[in-house]
């Protein structure tokens, strides 16, 4: 249901690539799907003035090129409602923004919402904190910053407590759109409320959880941005851990926001800090110094393989392994539990018996078992039985980042990152930032990356392209 107050969504860095590529395309959905207010404003900001018909063009333009249909459908509409103005900075006394918003609350009326969603590089995001602080625009209002949040363990302490000067933490939505997926949160459905699942779902019976984010996309489009992050800090610390803090996650009171983000902060805590030599390989795909805006003796990590230990009763002993890289074999967005198996049974091997989520589009769920060959002996072999998420009727699944910004419309915080369960993500990570951080290995451009890597998933080896 929309809601019924009237809203300004205020996006800073309007005519960025993260607007054009994730936001502009989900409110567009939000718009088409009827969960916008009637009375609402989408505000642009940017430090070049445009106009606002000239924004409305890159809004049509950004939605055709990285939206889908539905998403085309909602951008007619949603021109009725944009504006466009400068944005605030520290030292800006004649900031247009201030003023802007005072005339679109005169136009909407009422008890008016307001976001700000920081769609602009983490170095802005201190700036901008404080330019809105100096500006007298903090009160009462939503701000959502994008990852990575931080860009190590100091830096992280420093923004948020930036963050925390202007903003009470309830005002703060920390987006990471992996938690924001439909079969992310289906995780919890299928462990808590079945007991086939939920029973397994322990060291007793798994002996590995493989959480594994291969894309065959390579970063000419992004050159600049990821030459300064690389795989590990743009994915590793944010999306992965996260994941793998909603599988370990012990089971909270209930599924709402204060619970489920105090279970993820709970089991993060527990994470082993990485072991540079022994549980981390690194990975830069042949070419990769070949791209425009990359240096020639560039040491980024294009991939990035980790094997991560989460110190609790429950899942001790029992490793979690994390994957993901550029210029990859194929794309997937997958969680492998690989259940611990006899080494045979009746004279014939067993297994490999597995339970799979796919989190990629509205999700899937594989569960691979032993069962008797059809036939007249007593012979074994594996059987899978295979659910597409998008079958379950009805309902009607929401693109990750448009579930995420009607959540923030609401208020609702469940599916967003906390200040504790990120300080103990950057804990675990913080050996990799130091000096015993891997050389990156060459792999070849579509394999599965540096061959070492398959050490760190022995002995059942890592589920995709193995």
């Amino acid at each position: 249901m929309a809601p019924t107050d009237p809203l300004i969504f205020v996006l800073h860095g309007a005519r960025g690539d993260l607007a054009k590529r994730m936001v502009l395309p989900a409110l567009a959905t939000l718009q088409r799907r009827g969960l916008l207010p009637e009375r609402w404003a989408l505000l642009g900001t940017g430090r070049t003035p445009i106009s606002s018909a000239d924004f409305d063009v890159l809004l049509r333009e950004a939605v055709e090129e990285f939206g889908d249909d539905e998403a085309a459908e909602g951008v007619p509409e949603l021109t009725q409602h944009t504006a466009y103005c400068g944005d605030v900075s520290e030292d800006d006394s004649a900031a247009e923004l201030p003023g802007e918003l005072d005339r679109l609350r005169e136009v909407l009326g009422g008890d008016v919402t307001v976001i700000h969603y920081l769609a602009v590089p983490p170095s802005s995001f201190a700036p901008i904190t404080r330019a809105l602080k100096e500006a007298g625009l903090t009160d009462g209002i939503r701000i959502v910053y994008e990852k990575p949040y931080g860009t190590s363990l100091e830096s992280f302490r420093e923004l948020d407590a930036i963050v925390h000067e202007v903003f009470d933490e309830e005002q703060v939505f920390r987006i990471d759109h992996f938690l924001g997926k439909e079969a992310t949160q289906n995780l919890h459905v299928l462990r808590f409320a079945n007991e086939l699942f939920g029973g397994i779902w322990n060291r007793q019976h798994v002996e590995q959880v493989q959480i594994d984010v291969p894309e065959t996309l390579d970063v000419a489009q992004r050159a600049q941005f990821y030459d300064a992050t690389g795989a590990a800090l743009d994915m590793l610390v944010t999306h992965l851990f996260q994941v793998a803090a909603e599988v370990a996650m012990e089971p909270p009171r209930r599924l709402d926001a204060a619970n489920l983000g105090k279970a993820r902060e709970d089991v993060i805590a527990h994470f082993r800090p990485l072991d540079p030599a022994d549980d981390v390989v690194l990975g830069q795909f042949d070419g990769y110094r070949d791209i425009d805006d990359v240096p020639d003796d560039s040491t980024t990590d294009t991939f990035v393989a980790a094997r991560l230990w989460v110190d609790t009763e429950r899942w001790r002993g029992v490793p979690f392994l994390l994957r993901t890289g550029k210029r990859m074999g194929a794309s997937a967005q997958q969680v492998t539990l690989v259940l611990r198996t006899p080494d045979e049974l009746f004279g014939s091997p067993v297994g490999p018996n597995r339970v799979i989520v796919s989190l990629a589009g509205s999700g899937n769920l594989q569960v691979t078992t032993t069962v008797k060959k059809p036939g007249a002996f007593l012979e074994l072999g594996t059987g899978t039985a295979d659910l597409a998420l998008a079958d379950v009727e009805p309902g009607e699944s929401l693109p990750p980042y448009a579930g995420l910004l009607e959540d923030v419309l609401v208020g609702d915080r469940t599916l967003f990152t906390t200040a504790a369960g990120l300080e103990s993500a950057w804990k675990a990570f913080a050996p990799l930032l130091g000096p015993d951080r891997p050389a990156p290995e060459p792999y070849p451009a579509d394999s599965w990356g540096p061959e070492s890597a398959g050490r760190l998933a022995e002995p059942h080896g890592w589920v995709l392209g193995g």
